[in-house]
């Protein structure tokens, strides 16, 4: 289980959105660039250790990224493209917010023990290929298995709902240590979790598939 499930619940909620874009003619790519816009702002304030703005931004970019899939399923304007774009937007704000965390410099781990700056953007490393490749396996196993079944634009697979801890709680937990001034334990958590979370969905393909 993980907030991934409760996806369509937050949806819902962002249906007048959606309509504000449809009226005013915006298209679904267009509002994942907008996504990608509030990303790079999101890294920008990180990087100058402005952390409640950042996560204010990393918010905006994760509403905008909900947002263009219920504009694409109202305008029925579901494209490959679009899928694909959307994916390969999502990444780029994912890497790049914890990446201004780590440009900023703010310790982490050297806080607490006796350890070089180095130290510090290794956990941030940590984070970011933890929230690359728990994400990354999917469009692997889609691409070797040959899942192609969309709902509502969307690939319907069994690794949805695998794995612990996915790209909501990695946002969720940024914007959480961005609002309460600690994103030295966000940047932790995440480097822990996500890889953990990627562990948990090889072990369920190796189960299911060898």
């Amino acid at each position: 289980m993980n907030i991934t499930a409760l996806r369509p619940r937050f949806i819902r909620y962002l249906e007048p959105v959606a309509d504000i874009f449809i009226r005013l003619r915006i298209t679904p790519n267009q509002i994942s660039l907008l996504s990608l816009a509030a990303g790079i702002l999101c890294a920008v304030l990180f990087f100058q250790r402005q952390f409640l703005p950042g996560a204010l931004a990393l918010l905006l970019s994760a509403v905008f990224d909900l947002v263009d899939g219920s504009v694409a399923r109202k305008t029925s304007a579901h494209t490959n493209f679009g899928a694909v774009f959307d994916w390969i937007v999502d990444k780029y704000v994912d890497a790049l917010a914890i990446l201004g965390i780590g440009l900023a410099g703010i310790p982490i781990l050297s806080q607490f023990f006796s350890l070089p700056p180095v130290a510090d953007f290794g956990v941030v490393a940590l984070a970011i290929i933890g929230s690359l490749m728990n994400t990354f396996i999917k469009p692997v196993t889609y691409a070797e298995i040959g899942y192609r079944e969309k709902v509502e634009g969307k690939i319907d697979d069994p690794l949805e709902g695998v794995g612990f801890f996915g790209r909501p709680e990695t946002f969720v937990v940024l914007i959480l240590g961005g609002i309460f001034g600690v994103i030295w334990a966000s940047v932790i958590i995440i480097a822990v979790c996500t890889n953990l979370s990627a562990l948990q969905r090889i072990i369920y393909l190796y189960r299911t598939l060898s």
